[in-house]
């Protein structure tokens, strides 16, 4: 895939498993920009990781915001990378609600809210990604590297009630994936297969990404 082309590619995938460093790997590869997910920066993500109850839904509210106003600058410039997108917000957000940290009526806000903003994106030049790039891992790989990058709030080992969330997002994805998204064309990585701080993975894994942006576009 040429350089310079309008392809707007958004990854997905559990937390841990790597999208920030595939996002910068892929932009590089098409001299894109990355629009990151907002973490480093999020007052309030160690706040719900210490009392989801008291902040679920702030937190909802707060990534579908910034989620919402990245899709809107990415789907403009036409060339661009995602870590996360908008798309995979509701799942979060919906199992926030059946472990009974979101309220009925606060999930009812957020989904009309939800709805609100996809009918914007409906609604500009550029109407969705070209791809959607799900890295898959198993729970072993995510486990350690949450270790690896050493976020204290994310870390699960003594907390049974965090792992309990983390194992139940991730029994989640694939369903999700391969049953509810459908905005764009998807691209299934094995993450536990592929290292690509290794150069000859990195290069694999950016000509599979090429031939599938060659058959989609």
């Amino acid at each position: 895939m040429n350089k310079g082309e309008d392809n707007v590619i958004v990854l997905g995938g559990m937390i841990g498993v790597g999208k920030t460093t595939y996002a910068e790997m892929i932009a590089q590869h098409l001299d894109s920009k990355v629009f990151y997910e907002s973490v480093d920066d999020n007052r309030l993500l160690e706040k719900f990781y210490d009392n989801k109850k008291r902040w679920a839904f702030a937190l909802q509210i707060n990534f579908l915001n910034h989620r919402f106003r990245a899709i809107k600058k990415a789907l403009q410039d036409k060339n661009n990378v995602l870590d996360r997108s908008i798309y995979e917000d509701a799942l979060f957000a919906r199992i926030n609600y059946e472990d009974g940290n979101m309220s009925q009526a606060e999930f009812d806000c957020y989904l009309d809210l939800l709805n609100n903003m996809m009918e914007e994106i409906e609604g500009m030049p550029k109407k969705a990604p070209d791809l959607f790039i799900y890295l898959q891992a198993s729970f072993s790989t995510i486990e350690r590297r949450i270790k690896e990058r050493g976020r204290e709030y994310e870390q699960f080992e003594n907390n049974p009630e965090l792992e309990n969330y983390m194992r139940n997002l991730h029994s989640r994805y694939d369903d999700w994936v391969f049953d509810h998204y459908d905005a764009s064309e998807v691209l299934t990585i094995n993450a536990d297969k592929y290292d690509i701080t290794n150069q000859q993975d990195e290069e694999e894994v950016l000509d599979i990404i090429d031939q599938k942006l060659s058959e989609t576009l």
